[in-house]
């Protein structure tokens, strides 16, 4: 019935067996980008934020979240990730900061939906740490900007 690899042949929501799959080196980066405010971006550079270590607090919760993928996205795959990095870029020329994950995996599946959630809870987070700060933050892009291994091989984003 269906054509979707998310939906059986009843047209129910159901997990794609990945079980004859081959392992292979996997590798995906993310980013996401957060306009704030020069008080942002001072706080942060002078780690004076009410709340505390933002940036250190940013790259735990994105590795968290890329940890804990598959319990918040249905349907996705748990994986043993051999890596996360969260590289975090204050630009304040461009009034943002810059936030870019990296996931590795030796795996049956992509690690693509890992390193989307780790940039974006790592964006979240920034928010949540600085919103007493300015809550006029905008959580501007987040995208996928590269992907290797698997049956697709590599993709970079233009």
């Amino acid at each position: 019935m269906s054509e979707f690899s998310h939906l059986s042949d009843k047209g129910e929501a159901h997990m794609v067996d990945i079980g004859n799959k081959h392992d292979s080196q996997r590798l995906a980066r993310a980013y996401a980008r957060v306009a704030c405010s020069d008080a942002i971006l001072s706080a942060l550079a002078d780690q004076t934020a009410a709340k505390g270590d933002v940036l250190a607090t940013m790259r735990i919760a994105g590795i968290q979240a890329a940890k804990k993928c598959s319990d918040i996205i249905p349907l996705c795959h748990p994986l043993m990730l051999n890596k996360v990095s969260i590289d975090i870029e204050l630009d304040p020329s461009n009034q943002c900061v810059h936030i870019e994950s990296l996931c590795k995996v030796s795996g049956k599946t992509g690690v693509e939906m890992e390193a989307l959630s780790a940039a974006s809870v790592a964006a979240l987070t920034l928010y949540d740490m600085c919103k007493a700060i300015d809550k006029g933050m905008i959580i501007e892009e987040i995208k996928l900007l590269e992907k290797k291994g698997g049956k697709s091989g590599h993709w970079e984003s233009e």
